[in-house]
């Protein structure tokens, strides 16, 4: 079985390397590299892949909203997140938006390559660091749960983020087609669920939430 492969990374060099990585291991093929959560979303749409491997601080859409759009439309792409980030909120938001496993970047190549074929095949991969973080929160607190940006809806978190990268109502409505009015329907919409009064408290928040690394 070849597994077909989308990357999704901001970074173009990041990209690069894993590529060529990837496409000198046997049974493994890149269709495509996406340099946001949006082209993510629009390659496993167009190219059906098996694994998506996606960084989860992305401009424009992060890459846990990508995850959740992309398993919402089709249950045969796989998600492994590939991130900086130890964090356990930043774990608990990409497995509840059906990611199948979390890695850290620093990990080896060969772990990369096995989780690659373990969530092709529909099973769950946690790095050990990351296994031990959860098991260790759960013993100390109890079950983790997401944190309060889960009572957005999908277009409240997008539209949340855009804003935290200092786009503008009309930017903001020209890239996701829609109205002004709407678009400032969906900020007001926002600052009510999460107490929030300015576009610069909503900016820190993205940025403490992890919505946006900007």
């Amino acid at each position: 079985m070849t597994i077909r492969l989308v990357i999704a990374d901001d970074h173009k060099i990041v990209r690069q390397g894993l590529r060529s990585l990837l496409e000198r291991e046997p049974g493994i093929n890149v269709v495509a590299e996406a340099n946001n959560g949006r082209e993510a979303i629009k390659f496993a749409s167009e190219l059906k892949p098996d694994v998506v491997v996606m960084d989860l601080s992305m401009p424009e859409m992060n890459g846990i909203e990508a995850t959740r759009r992309i398993v919402e439309a089709s249950g045969d792409t796989r998600v492994l997140a590939l991130s900086m980030h130890y964090d356990k909120r930043f774990v608990v938001e990409a497995l509840a938006a059906g990611a199948k496993g979390y890695l850290l970047k620093d990990c080896a190549s060969e772990e990369l390559v096995g989780a690659i074929h373990t969530v092709a095949v529909g099973e769950t991969y946690l790095s050990p660091k990351i296994a031990g973080l959860i098991v260790g929160d759960y013993l100390n607190k109890g079950a983790p749960s997401p944190d309060s940006a889960a009572r957005l809806t999908p277009r409240e978190r997008e539209v949340l983020q855009l804003f935290a990268e200092g786009k503008s109502t009309k930017e903001v409505a020209f890239l996701l087609s829609v109205s002004n009015k709407t678009i400032e329907t969906h900020r007001v919409q926002i600052m009510r669920k999460l107490n929030i009064r300015s576009v610069a408290e909503l900016t820190k928040y993205a940025i403490r939430e992890g919505i946006t690394s900007l």
